[in-house]
């Protein structure tokens, strides 16, 4: 009798281990597109110029119990990127800067989190992705925020808010029009807001 007894701890042992195993994995994140955004800084000819890109798809999956296992992959139309002058959105998506023509699509794909103190995906915490900008694909660590709403609950994690930051240098990716007037350094300020799944 204690043998079967024994037995049935064990199997119920694993199966709610194997129920919290189910229960923790990442949950899909919808992206609130008229809340997200790419908002990118650059130097030119001394001037600091800001221009935005709008989020096309991102692909979300946030991890509650182990905040390392989230992930996320973003994609952005470079054809519908915008500077303040129009002349400067022109030379931009040149074939010798961005060459949105022929590489509309931005893609960022995250490949490891390192969190933050306190285990949390701020305070510290990182993005380690790789960046396909056109047609060039190189490593581009992050700087990461995740937060819920002012005067939301501590356990509602149903709406969350993302912030990236960093920067890259055009060059790298091949972006290397008007270099006598614009810097190589670019900064990079991501903004996104995400709902839970049903």
């Amino acid at each position: 009798m204690s043998i079967l007894l024994s037995r049935r701890v064990l199997i119920a042992a694993g199966l709610a281990s194997l129920a919290t195993r189910v229960e923790a994995a990442p949950q899909r994140y919808d992206l609130v597109e008229e809340r997200s955004r790419v908002a990118f800084m650059f130097d030119m000819s001394g001037t600091a110029q800001t221009g935005t890109v709008p989020v096309s798809t991102a692909d979300i999956r946030v991890d509650p119990r182990n905040l390392s296992r989230s992930s996320a992959d973003v994609t952005a139309d470079i054809r519908g990127a915008r500077t303040g002058m129009v002349f400067i959105t022109q030379a931009l998506l040149s074939a010798s800067v961005l060459d949105a023509q022929t590489h509309p699509m931005v893609r960022y794909r995250s490949t490891r989190i390192v969190l933050g103190r306190a285990g949390r995906i701020s305070e510290g915490a990182k993005i380690e992705g790789a960046l396909t900008l056109r047609g060039v694909t190189r490593p581009l660590i992050l700087g990461a925020s995740l937060t819920r709403p002012a005067g939301s609950a501590p356990d509602d994690l149903s709406v969350l808010a993302i912030r990236l930051t960093g920067t890259l240098s055009r060059a790298a990716f091949g972006a290397v029009g008007y270099p006598n007037l614009v810097a190589d350094a670019v900064d990079l300020d991501i903004s996104a807001e995400i709902r839970r799944r049903a």
